[in-house]
């Protein structure tokens, strides 16, 4: 990669995502919340482009498993992205959870770090639209946009505590850094 990290993972994901209006909208948002934290964390450019490409694999052209974190983390591999952010991608938002329901196996390890925990408030305190939310908001807005019966909400059921664990841990971060 010959550009800034940054500038790269956003026009990746404004190129791959622009025939989903509302999913762009949401990594926009990401995006954004993430610059709020980035100072926090111990590489502030992997964290604002693993904001802009968390979902990079909702594009159109990029599913293969049809589990969106795998999906992205394949394709940026592909695209020669440091391991380290595919490492962030597929394991945004607990999806080590949804992964096991749906058989899937996650390739890379979930650093659990300040930087991951940061990736996921940001992608949390996000709504789909792109706008800033309660953590728990967004929980109970992903469990009624699915229904109860959908891998994704029970997935993210399960996952809460350890979501809620992450965005707290994110929260004393941004105290701290201010």
């Amino acid at each position: 990669m010959h550009e800034d990290l940054v500038e790269w993972a956003e026009k990746l994901a404004r190129e791959h995502l622009r025939e989903i209006p509302p999913r762009l909208s949401h990594v926009e948002g990401v995006a954004r919340q993430s610059r709020r934290i980035a100072d926090a964390v111990d590489d502030p450019d992997l964290l604002v482009a693993a904001a802009w490409l968390h979902d990079i694999g909702y594009g159109p052209g990029l599913v293969e498993t049809g589990f969106h974190p795998l999906d992205g983390a394949e394709f940026l591999r592909v695209q020669g992205a440091p391991d380290r952010l595919c490492a962030l991608v597929a394991n945004h938002s607990c999806a080590h959870v949804e992964a096991r329901h749906r058989d899937l196996p996650l390739l890379w390890p979930d650093e659990r770090t300040a930087l991951r925990d940061a990736l996921w408030w940001a992608d949390m305190t996000t709504t789909p639209t792109g706008e800033v939310t309660d953590v728990r908001e967004r929980l109970a807005e992903v469990r009624q946009r699915y229904g109860p019966d959908h891998v994704v909400a029970q997935s993210i059921a399960e996952a809460a505590p350890e979501i809620l664990d992450a965005v707290n841990r994110t929260e004393s971060l941004r105290r701290i850094a201010k």
